[in-house]
């Protein structure tokens, strides 16, 4: 049993570190994410929340099958680094 919740527990903390490495854009280089907000608007998103997580974007909202999601955004070139559906 405890094999099966360390094997369960591994990924979820080692989902935050992935982030935390491929987020490292320093705050000057950073685009707002009003333009995320927009480029997502554009391709048929429904954008609700948009936050700054460890470095990278989380966007929370519908994309555009409907499906509702949570995705990590690089924050300067705004690509799609991870999501939890």
């Amino acid at each position: 049993m405890r094999l099966v919740t360390l094997m369960l527990a591994i990924p979820a903390l080692a989902s935050p570190a992935v982030a935390h490495d491929r987020c490292t854009v320093p705050q000057d280089q950073r685009r707002p994410a009003n333009e995320l907000r927009a480029e997502l608007k554009a391709k048929g998103w429904t954008v609700g929340k948009i936050e700054l997580e460890e470095g990278c974007y989380e966007v929370r909202g519908e994309d555009q099958t409907g499906l509702s999601v949570e995705v990590l955004f690089d924050p300067a070139s705004f690509q799609e680094i991870g999501r939890d559906d």
